[in-house]
């Protein structure tokens, strides 16, 4: 990808199956030398490279994948369907519905050893601010490692989760970088009936893996018009392909009609085949004010949205610091132009230092979307930075009930249960991320607006919850989240939360849109009591006299001195629920670690979690994940431990935990 006409940006190097028949009870099998530790997966069209992968590299041909074979396809495969979204009223009156969207390009990990479901850190782009974003790119690949990415499991459940949809990626590199033009001959071969067997592949690859479509970069220069042609009849059946499975596809602004790499950041005569065969495309960072304009015009005139432009914005060095013509794509007066797509924005969490913290991330990550405000119902006038929130309308998942969060956000530096710490342990895990509020932060007081964040020191459930401090001097209304969830004579909410000093709580419930966008919710609040400084309580609220359909869900707090609150969970459900245990708990050691798997739970589950039974009779939190299948590296014996005993839960959607499904590892 080409960044600037003078630069070249590219990667380098870094960016559910069926399962065994019933088991018994227990079981176990013994160590093996071999490695256990899965990957996120990642290959060459066909041919490989000459010479031997470095280390912790595989070469593997996409042209002889197959799901039958693929050993680590029960770790990969993500299995949270693609939430339905709506769109509230605005928060701010310059934020606009159905115009443009975003597409964002993120480079998670690199391209090989990119663990399957997380990893012992806290340290990673844990990115929460799916409300502004359309589709997802997984960005990578490299020449010397793998050219074809599939997303791993946890991104697109999280993903998923929120209503965004998450393309793999096909990168074919310019030869300054490895490039070689038989990769892309590789990838648009043809069969003896004139088919296009790796498109084929492509979509069997992300049927199988979990995820929707590709984005399809060809920057390898030396071609000819005939093998324009031949991409051009890949791109079609890829297209017609994968939309019979709900996939879609991105034509990156790079090849064109003779074959040549010529980047035009347009669209024009020279690319728009490409175009009218894929579903998108995202155009190339040398774009003006005027090609964006024609752009959107000739996209008219081919019966085609243009908003499936994605007009290119490179933040990968200088953040929100970076210089962009928003009046080109954003007017803040007029239609948008085209919808953009922004390159590499976990600069968020790469510029700051080393020792940087999540709370150091979400910092910056917020300020990048949502503007120096850090209010999104409160935009700062005159800033450079045209943040996401100020010119898209956030869009929700919360829809029907039950609906449950514990703010979640993907990664903590430990995991609690019930405000304990049942894990002293950094990790990061994407699917483990709850449904979090699209808009961050929206307050309302006739005082001093008070911070608002996420809080890593504690936590009910997960590894963070929100904290709310400061001096307001009046009430303060906390917009949580936008709903459309129908309520009934059962409904309750419950509020888990905590104060350093006390704290008057009201929950605020909507049951109609604001008058206009940037207004205030018109909310009725109910009283949830006076917490005083101590520990997590759980408030049950019945929403009495309310009907038809809560529209938004907030908090009313009101401090007499300094405010300091956490709130660590919210339900709203017309009964508890409790999912079926899942079954056939299989453990498998070998060198540097152990696999679970086990048959999953009857019913709907959120996801599930590992525990280990140490010999004091205390558990100890493994790991969580959206598959039915987890790695856990690095176990070893306990003093006195003969055997190890490990037990896996289902997690429903209000959180509650199911029967164990229990094993054991003898050592």
């Amino acid at each position: 990808m080409n960044p600037h006409p003078t630069r070249r940006a590219v990667v380098l190097a870094g960016a559910g199956a069926a399962l065994a028949p019933a088991l018994p009870a227990f079981a176990t099998t013994h160590a093996s030398d071999k490695p256990v530790q899965p990957y996120a997966s990642y290959w060459y069209p066909d041919s490989l490279p000459s010479g031997s992968p470095g280390e912790g590299i595989t070469w593997r041909s996409l042209k002889s994948w197959r799901k039958s074979t693929d050993a680590d396809l029960a770790f990969n495969a993500a299995t949270v369907p693609l939430a339905r979204r709506f769109t509230p009223t605005p928060a701010n009156p310059t934020a606009r519905a159905g115009q443009a969207r975003i597409q964002s390009l993120v480079s998670f990990g690199p391209t090989a050893s990119n663990p399957s479901q997380g990893a012992p850190t806290a340290d990673y782009y844990a990115l929460t601010h799916w409300a502004y974003i359309d589709e997802l790119v997984f960005w990578g690949g490299s020449s010397g490692e793998g050219l074809i990415l599939a997303p791993n499991a946890p991104v697109v459940d999280a993903a998923h989760r929120h209503g965004v949809r998450v393309l793999g990626n096909v990168f074919l590199p310019p030869a300054a970088y490895g490039g070689q033009l038989q990769w892309t001959r590789d990838l648009v071969q043809k069969d003896a009936s004139g088919r296009y067997p790796l498109a084929a592949q492509l979509v069997a690859v992300a049927a199988a893996y979990g995820f929707d479509g590709w984005f399809i970069n060809a920057e390898t220069d030396g071609g000819n018009t005939a093998l324009a042609t031949d991409m051009l009849g890949f791109v079609k059946e890829l297209k017609a392909l994968g939309a019979a499975r709900g996939q879609r596809v991105t034509w990156y602004d790079a090849m064109t009609a003779n074959g040549s790499v010529s980047w035009q950041g347009a669209l024009n005569s020279q690319n728009r085949a490409f175009f009218e065969a894929a579903d998108t495309m995202f155009l190339d960072f040398r774009w003006t004010a005027g090609t964006l304009a024609a752009s959107g015009a000739k996209a008219g005139q081919l019966a085609r949205n243009r908003y499936g432009l994605w007009a290119g914005v490179d933040v990968e060095s200088n953040g929100w610091d970076s210089s962009v013509d928003w009046d080109a794509i954003v007017p803040a007066a007029g239609r948008h132009v085209t919808s953009y797509g922004l390159y590499r924005p976990e600069w968020t969490r790469n510029h700051l230092p080393a020792n940087r913290t999540p709370g150091d991330f979400h910092a910056a990550d917020d300020r990048f979307w949502t503007g120096p405000s850090l209010d999104p119902s409160r935009p700062e006038a005159g800033s450079g930075w045209r943040a996401p929130a100020v010119a898209v309308a956030d869009r929700s998942t919360v829809g029907a009930p039950p609906f449950a969060t514990t703010f979640n956000t993907g990664h903590g530096l430990r995991w609690y249960e019930s405000g304990k710490v049942t894990s002293p342990a950094e990790w990061n895990h994407l699917g483990l991320q709850d449904r979090l509020p699209s808009r961050r932060w929206v307050t309302r007081t006739t005082g001093q607006h008070p911070t608002v964040a996420f809080d890593f020191a504690d936590a009910w459930r997960g590894g963070s919850s929100v904290l709310v401090s400061g001096s307001p001097g009046a009430p303060v209304t906390l917009d949580l989240y936008a709903t459309r969830l129908p309520l009934s004579k059962r409904t309750v909410v419950e509020l888990t939360h905590r104060a350093d000093a006390d704290v008057t709580v009201e929950l605020a419930v909507a049951t109609a849109e604001p008058a206009k966008p940037g207004a205030p919710h018109p909310y009725r609040c109910i009283p949830a009591g006076t917490l005083r400084a101590g520990g997590w309580t759980t408030t049950r609220l019945h929403l009495t006299g309310l009907s038809g359909t809560a529209r938004a869900i907030g908090v009313r707090l009101t401090a007499a001195g300094a405010l300091t609150y956490r709130l660590g969970a919210l339900a709203v459900h017309d009964g508890p629920q409790v999912p079926a245990s899942p079954r056939g708990l299989k453990v498998t050691a070998g060198a540097d670690g152990m696999r679970f798997t086990w048959l999953g739970a009857a019913g709907p589950v959120r996801h599930y979690e590992l525990h280990r039974i140490l010999p004091d009779g205390t558990r100890r939190f493994l790991g969580g994940t959206c598959q039915s299948a987890y790695y856990v590296p690095g176990l070893v014996r306990e003093q006195g431990e003969k055997a190890a005993r490990f037990e896996v839960r289902a997690i429903g959607e209000l959180y509650a935990a199911s029967g164990p499904a229990p094993a054991a590892h003898t050592w």
